[in-house]
């Protein structure tokens, strides 16, 4: 039984054998090592959970309980006989004794109201004319932008109360509402009252076994300003660096070290309150519990170390041994023999492998077979072309006869004429490599133009722009000779003045631009793309302008080509783009096709 199960798994693709083995190691790792994890951090969130939120709800309803009082003391003021009068008189008197003693009956009634609770630093009063008077046992003016934020708050509540959050010159939160006039009830705006309280006095005191824990108590206000910290460490935490979800409660790094944050909404005011207690303090908790999960996922780590090492070797055994044989081979070995014939390799993907190379390496013996026999042929081919090149070694002889009988007569323009055809035709002849020295190629060039010359007269003038370090890189064999050509031919040929041709070099970076200008009537775009498409019938030689891109492309590859630019009247420019080092990129491309 046991055997049969061994041979069906070695008989299994590799792929299969992989899935057993990560089953089990994520068998075996959750169900011993997941299972205990996840309990004890459900059962620690939830403890910490419980006695943060609680401590949460308990700090903000006392903060809340305060505050409320706060609000009341406002609207006390706000609609107070007393301080009423007092605002309507103030407004009525033009004389500054009368102002001064209504001022004192003014801050009098508010300490009579509540301007010496214990967490009211002061409350502040303001008539239409924003004249301040005010109690309490921390009294201060107000700067004006204060002031200013302060009547903008509560003129937008409609003598509703609205709490101005606390600033750099005044750390206290105040309480503010319109006083409006409501004894003959007419309820226009009389002055402004603010309550200044002592946030941090209210919160120290009912958070005082938070800061024995080193926890932090913060509350922010609806636009995520913080309000008050009794912890200066985390004065820069805000709201919108957390997604606050409607758990309550997650886990948080800051400064680089980790806590936990409770946090919970105002049930009155529109605030956020948070507490944030460092992890390291809830621990202890589940230390035992961590231990326990350690040794679990040790004991469970050694034993898929074990089962892993038994996994892995029938797979990379075969695959080391088929490495081996690639090695051999590398060093040039082609004459394969298995060295393995007597081991038994399994049915799947590496087994496979073995076979499959033993096919390649069969199959590569009979290519250099065949390649060889083609070598056979193709030197056949190159000694019959040889054969073939009687005739026209015969016409440049006959043309040289041509050149010594025209010399001996005086007929010098014959005798450069047949010298000039004579090498042309030579150099086609001779020229059996692909790449050749642009100073070859030029010289072509320059006994064409002396053919043409003797035609055209003085109407064909040709230049050349080619400094000496140029002259011996390698180009492509007869790629300026036709595009001269075609100059002569769609360019003076179609005019009547003279035409003058330009060959320029310029060096391009790592490549080399040869430029082919002339002055001739130029062509149409749609003429070029035929042209670059290769429809169209040459007039020249045959070889049109389509076949040295394509050329150019075979050689060098993508990036290299030519490129025309042409307009009616203009003349035309061909750009012949070749790699600085023809040799080398061209072996590059022979190798990569």
């Amino acid at each position: 039984m046991i055997g049969k199960i061994k041979d069906a798994y070695l008989n299994l693709r590799l792929k299969y054998k992989m899935v057993i083995l990560t089953s089990l190691v994520l068998v075996a790792f959750s169900i011993g090592g997941l299972s205990i994890l996840q309990y004890a951090f459900q059962q620690y969130n939830k403890e910490i959970y419980r006695q943060s939120a609680q401590a949460l709800q308990v700090s903000s309803n006392s903060v809340e309980a305060e505050l409320k009082k706060m609000e009341r003391l406002s609207y006390q003021i706000a609609t107070d006989t007393y301080v009423q009068s007092y605002l309507k008189e103030l407004s009525n008197s033009d004389s500054n004794y009368d102002q001064f003693t209504i001022g004192m009956e003014l801050r009098k009634r508010l300490v009579d109201i509540g301007a010496l609770n214990k967490y009211v630093q002061s409350i502040q009063v303001y008539d239409v004319a924003d004249k301040e008077f005010v109690s309490g046992n921390f009294s201060m003016n107000l700067p004006s932008d204060r002031l200013k934020t302060m009547k903008q708050n509560a003129t937008s509540e409609e003598g509703g109360v609205s709490w101005v959050s606390p600033s750099e010159q005044d750390p206290t939160l105040i309480a503010t509402r319109e006083i409006r006039e409501y004894l003959e009830f007419s309820f226009d705006t009389i002055g402004f009252v603010g309550v200044r309280v002592d946030i941090e006095e209210i919160v120290h005191e009912l958070t005082n076994n938070l800061e024995q824990e080193e926890t932090s108590f913060l509350i922010f206000d609806k636009a995520g300003k913080q309000i008050f910290s009794n912890q200066s460490q985390v004065e820069n935490i805000y709201p919108s660096q957390y997604d606050l979800s409607e758990k309550g409660y997650q886990l948080v790094k800051y400064n680089g070290e980790r806590y936990f944050l409770t946090y919970s909404e105002a049930n009155h005011l529109d605030w956020t309150y948070m507490i944030l207690t460092p992890y390291s303090n809830l621990f202890t908790v589940i230390t035992k519990t961590r231990t326990a999960v350690f040794i679990t996922y040790f004991v469970l780590f050694l034993l898929m170390i074990f089962l892993g090492s038994k996994f892995t070797g029938s797979i990379v055994n075969p695959i080391e041994s088929l490495n081996r044989k690639m090695k051999k081979v590398q060093t040039g070995d082609l004459d394969y023999k298995d060295t393995e014939l007597g081991t038994s390799f399994s049915k799947d993907e590496a087994g496979q492998m073995h076979e499959n190379f033993k096919l390649m390496m069969k199959q590569i013996n009979d290519l250099i077979s065949e390649n060889y026999k083609k070598q056979l042929l193709i030197k056949e081919s190159e000694y019959q072309t040889l054969q073939a090149q009687v005739n026209p070694h015969f016409l440049y002889n006959t043309l040289e006869s041509i050149n010594w009988s025209a010399k001996m007569v005086g007929e010098k323009k014959i005798s450069q004429m047949a010298e000039s055809l004579g090498y042309v035709l030579r150099a086609s002849i001779n020229m059996k490599g692909t790449l050749i020295p642009l100073i070859e190629e030029m010289t072509i060039v320059e006994h064409y133009i002396t053919i043409q010359r003797y035609r055209f007269e003085e109407r064909l003038v040709f230049q050349q722009d080619i400094p000496e370090k140029y002259r011996h890189i390698l180009v492509p064999k007869s790629i300026i000779q036709p595009i001269v050509e075609n100059s002569i031919r769609y360019g003076l040929q179609e005019m009547i003045g003279v035409c003058t041709i330009t060959v320029k070099i310029e060096e391009r970076g790592e490549d080399i631009l040869i430029s082919i200008k002339d002055n001739g009537p130029g062509m149409e775009e749609n003429y070029i793309n035929r042209i670059m498409t290769g429809d169209y019938q040459p007039k020249g030689t045959g070889i049109g302008l389509k076949n040295i891109e394509e050329r150019l492309k075979i050689l060098f590859g993508e990036n290299y080509g030519l490129t025309i630019e042409s307009e009616k009247g203009q003349g035309t420019h061909v750009m012949i783009k070749v790699p600085k080092e023809g040799e080398t990129a061209y072996v590059q491309s022979v190798v990569s096709g």
